[in-house]
């Protein structure tokens, strides 16, 4: 028996050793509040790993859906209120920073929000009345307990021109400006963030700030621009990118926040010249097209090989780095899930399609660029 008493000993002094690894709401602590995403299933206690892993790991929670127009609100001025609620009394229940998405948005959005029971756009006293209505009922709901909101999202294109949804074809660009001012008043102590995707293209830049600084100039709130992160292997350029979040620091005086990152490990979507007017769910309907496109974007079907997630890794850690680079800018960073399986990029356009684009694997293993910044600085 007493052979075996020094290796145990030396067995337990080395166990004693360890050190946990390291919550990374902490190790940013003092950079920027780490926040994720989080869907229904983590909401309703039905994802317990993923529940574990966000209480570990993040400080803050955003929701995917539930508090959109079109979820809460299926008939304009008719609510559901009983995920949204868990939604904020889960945050609460493990002291996490709740965060609101989105108020003004012209996807998933009350059918009737714009229109009439013809289905005419309503005029524009009243949709500014029905704006009013809806900030204020949300808003108020919620009131000292959701910290800050994504008041509008995406209504810039890529071209830095308005997008044409309903909102802007009844009221014009008046009714960004107008949706702060509601938002102001229905919390007045609330944080309040423009939030759009495509932030490296530098005339939807320009636009946003051009617009920011409207709405500053009028005395109307409004505290950081939302960049939504969605990245690719290809794209954007880390330089650029880092770029336009220090001129929205230095042309507005707003900070930022990397509302929805993620980073597709998969090939890029690209219109293609063949698809015509067809979106990408019309095409792959189309058994020639979907065919010809399933090797383009889906060209690991069989699991991602190593050299191309070492890549993902060293691109990932790259922004991450730069992102610590620039927290005296960026207030936030949200990542959009709280791991790979419940990620929005799987299975579109092709179903099969199974991306990996999170901070987490479908494991709940914290990914290697995550060790390698947390060990290595």
């Amino acid at each position: 028996m007493k052979k075996f008493l020094i290796p145990l000993a030396a067995a337990l002094l080395l166990a004693s050793c360890v050190q946990p690894e390291p919550a990374l709401k902490d190790v940013f602590t003092g950079s920027f509040v780490l926040g994720a995403a989080i869907n229904e299933a983590q909401i309703s206690g039905e994802d317990i790993k993923g529940d574990s892993v966000l209480v570990r790991h993040f400080a803050a929670i955003e929701p995917e859906n539930c508090l959109k127009s079109g979820e809460i609100m299926p008939v304009f001025g008719q609510y559901d209120w009983i995920l949204a609620d868990k939604y904020v009394e889960f945050g609460e229940k493990y002291g996490l920073d709740v965060y609101g998405h989105c108020l003004i948005w012209h996807s998933q959005c009350t059918p009737d929000f714009c229109y009439d029971q013809d289905g005419n756009l309503i005029s524009p006293e009243l949709l500014k009345e029905r704006m009013k209505q809806h900030i204020s009922t949300l808003m108020g709901r919620y009131k000292g307990h959701i910290k800050g909101w994504d008041v509008v999202n995406e209504a810039i294109m890529e071209d830095g021109s308005y997008r044409n949804s309903p909102f802007y074809q009844i009221l014009g660009e008046e009714f960004i400006p107008w949706a702060f001012q509601c938002a102001y008043e229905a919390d007045p102590e609330c944080e309040l963030y423009y939030n759009d995707y495509a932030m490296h293209e530098p005339a939807k830049l320009d636009a946003v700030i051009k617009m920011a600084n409207q709405i500053k100039e009028r005395g109307i709130r409004i505290d950081a621009i939302g960049f939504q992160g969605h990245l690719g292997m290809d794209y954007p350029d880390l330089e650029l990118y880092e770029k336009h979040i220090r001129r929205v620091k230095d042309e507005t005086g707003l900070d930022v926040c990397i509302t929805e990152l993620d980073m597709s490990i998969l090939p890029t979507l690209t219109r293609s010249a063949d698809l015509g007017e067809m979106s990408f769910t019309e095409a792959m309907k189309n058994p020639e097209i979907r065919a010809r496109w399933e090797s383009v974007l889906n060209p690991y079907p069989d699991g991602i090989p190593a050299e191309v997630r070492k890549a993902w890794n060293k691109r990932m850690e790259d922004f991450l780095v730069m992102f610590v680079r620039n927290s005296d800018v960026i207030s936030r960073i949200n990542v959009w899930g709280i791991c790979d399986s419940d990620s929005w990029k799987n299975g579109w356009p092709i179903p099969e399609r199974q991306d990996e684009p999170l901070w987490v694997d479908r494991d709940y293993r914290l990914k290697p660029f995550l060790n390698s910044y947390l060990y290595g600085r």
